[in-house]
């Protein structure tokens, strides 16, 4: 069984696009998202420095963007038929919607837009930022999390965490880690998936019933507790939730090993989810789709499975 799995926020570098390019559909696909998301793709997936596309508003439908045009030439001549199911990470939730067919492409790009940009001005109201804690007990983690007013945003599996909240108290945290552990600050402009995004979920609930919504056609995880979604509606309810709450990447890979995987294909901008698969899902062959020239890897993978 093969799982396609849609990276997340902090995925993306400067000119990851451009090998995405190199053909008239893909150039056309890309300006149609560029038109519903309001954002130039192009430019920044081609030109962009590190700082331009580490902007919240800008970086998450670049990445969506990446994974869509990655998916499909991954899911192509009735590939999609042939996986087990789809996940994503974080924003890469809206890429495994569309992969899904819960929600068409260009919708799937006007709802991350706003959602970078609900993100980025949530973001803007108070200097927070995030870290990611390596090793450590779990609990004694939690119960040092507890004491700062820190919350937990990311469980990724693999002895990683990523926290989130105010950046002295998350500079207290890498002074005194718990034992074991070690922080690592991140290169993110605000608390994702905590307390501090609630005004971006008011603001994606409000748009949320404006998008024809579809059941899913393949297995669908979700980052809420690591369960399957059928229900499109629900997905999307979820996905509006998820802004303000704790990304249970750990419980996606449980569930895909309990499924029964056999194999992870990780859509554009690849890398970091095959990096946690290998230390999770330890023997489980994996693909990072990084460039087109990762396709036929992929697709080989998907056709052994079948």
């Amino acid at each position: 069984m093969i799982v396609v799995v849609c990276p997340g926020q902090g995925s993306q570098t400067p000119g990851f696009l451009a090998p995405w390019l190199t053909d008239s559909t893909a150039v056309e696909r890309l300006a149609a998202f560029s038109d519903a998301a309001g954002v130039d793709l192009a430019q920044h997936g081609t030109e962009s420095d590190a700082d331009t596309i580490r902007d919240t508003a800008v970086a998450q439908p670049l990445i969506v963007a990446a994974g869509l045009l990655a998916l499909d030439s991954l899911l192509a001549d009735g590939r999609a038929s042939r996986i087990g199911g789809i996940a994503g990470h974080s924003v890469g939730e809206i890429t495994a919607a569309a992969g899904a067919g819960v929600l068409d492409d260009l919708d799937a790009m006007r709802f991350v837009a706003e959602r970078g940009r609900a993100m980025a001005d949530a973001a803007a109201l108070a200097p927070t930022g995030m870290s990611a804690v390596l090793g450590g007990d779990e609990e004694a983690l939690l119960a040092r999390l507890a004491e700062l007013d820190l919350e937990p945003a990311n469980f990724n599996g693999g002895g990683q965490i990523v926290v989130a909240g105010a950046l002295d108290a998350l500079e207290q945290l890498k002074a005194a880690p718990p034992a074991g552990s070690r922080v690592i600050p991140l290169q993110v402009a605000g608390a994702f998936h905590t307390r501090y995004m609630q005004p971006a979920v008011e603001r994606l609930a409000a748009i949320a019933a404006d998008h024809d919504v579809s059941d899913p056609g393949v297995t669908l995880w979700t980052n809420h507790d690591g369960s399957t979604v059928t229900s499109g509606r629900e997905f999307v309810d979820l996905l509006v939730g998820q802004v303000s709450s704790p990304v249970r990447w750990d419980r996606c890979m449980e569930s895909f090993a309990a499924a029964g995987v056999t194999g992870i294909i990780e859509v554009a901008p690849a890398g970091a989810l095959v990096g946690l698969a290998k230390r999770a899902l330890k023997g489980v062959p994996t693909v990072a789709v990084k460039t087109p020239e990762d396709l036929p890897a992929a697709i080989e993978l998907i056709e052994q499975a079948a």
